[in-house]
């Protein structure tokens, strides 16, 4: 079985999608797709600095769009699986068949701006928490009023909240723990981003989901969801709610996956796979960059793709 991952937010990196912009086509997607985000995708994918792509309200729909136009390059028919990590599902669930690519550039934009609006509100943020016990870390984690907002597997949960309760958690972290302050605007993937949802949930209103097409696993516990409408309640939900990353991979061993593609910026998701599934049952992967490894992806397609 073969799976098609999509990267979340802080896998982007300063113009990795001029590569792409050699393609026909590219441009003119990306223009299409910036009036749906709210923001200017081409020279963000492109030009602009790393500062100006860690702005949550830009990131977001970058991230989207850049998976989307990596995949229009790839015989999806063969793929069996998708998944995604944070914003990242949207891109799933589009290739899933569960939403439209406009539908999903569009509630990215969304997703983006508000949840950059919510940070805003008050001065929160997150850190990665390397290495330890995983039920003392999160014991610690809660015991300073903080939230376990990603559970990535491979020994690291991030902690998001009040920045007084990181300070705490650094100053006094768990044993054999690292404690590495995240750069990022807030705390994503907790209470705090309650207006947030709200916003997005208003968005999806909107949209008439079809069944997923493909299995689609969700972030919110890892399982696979066979009914649009279902998934996209777990679109929204999963703003305020942890990334469960780390059920996501037990899902992919339990199912047999034995080639992975990520989507572009890739590397993250990959590296959380190889350290998490390994043995021989560890499966092929692929990282998608640039169009130069577009036949190493479809020949993994051929070959593991026509098993699924």
């Amino acid at each position: 079985m073969l799976a098609v991952l999509s990267p979340g937010q802080g896998s982007q990196k300063p113009g990795f999608l001029t590569p792409w912009l050699d393609l026909s086509g590219t441009e003119a997607r990306l223009r299409e797709w910036s009036a749906l985000a709210g923001v200017d995708l081409l020279h963000l994918g492109t030009a602009a600095d790393a500062d100006e792509i860690r702005d949550t309200a830009r990131t977001q729909p970058l991230l989207v769009a850049a998976a989307l136009l990596a995949a229009e390059h790839l015989p999806m028919d063969g793929v069996a699986l998708t998944a995604g990590h944070s914003v990242g599902e949207l891109g799933a669930a589009a290739l899933a068949g569960v939403l439209s690519a406009d539908a999903a550039i569009t509630l990215a934009g969304v997703r983006g701006r508000e949840m950059a609006a919510a940070c805003a509100l008050e001065p929160t943020g997150m850190a990665a928490v390397l290495g330890g016990d995983p039920d003392e870390v999160i014991a610690a984690i809660e015991a300073n009023g903080l939230y376990p907002a990603n559970r990535n597997g491979a020994g690291q949960i991030v902690a998001a909240g009040a920045l007084d309760g990181l300070d705490k958690l650094a100053a006094a972290p768990p044993a054999r723990v690292r404690v590495i302050r995240l750069q990022v605007a807030g705390a994503f993937h907790t209470p705090y981003m309650a207006p947030a949802e709200t916003a997005l949930a208003a968005e999806a209103a909107g949209i008439t989901p079809a069944d997923p097409a493909r299995t689609l696993l969700s972030n919110l516990d890892g399982t696979a969801v066979d009914n649009g409408a279902a998934m996209v309640q777990r679109l929204v939900r999963q703003v305020t709610a942890p990334v469960r990353w780390d059920l996501c991979m037990r899902t992919l061993a339990d199912l047999g996956v034995t080639g992975v593609i990520e989507l572009p910026p890739a590397g993250t998701l990959a590296g959380l796979v190889k350290r998490e599934l390994k043995g021989d049952g560890a499966p092929e992967i692929v990282t998608l960059n640039t169009p130069d490894d577009l036949p190493a992806a479809r020949d993994l397609i051929a070959r593991i793709g026509g098993r699924s």
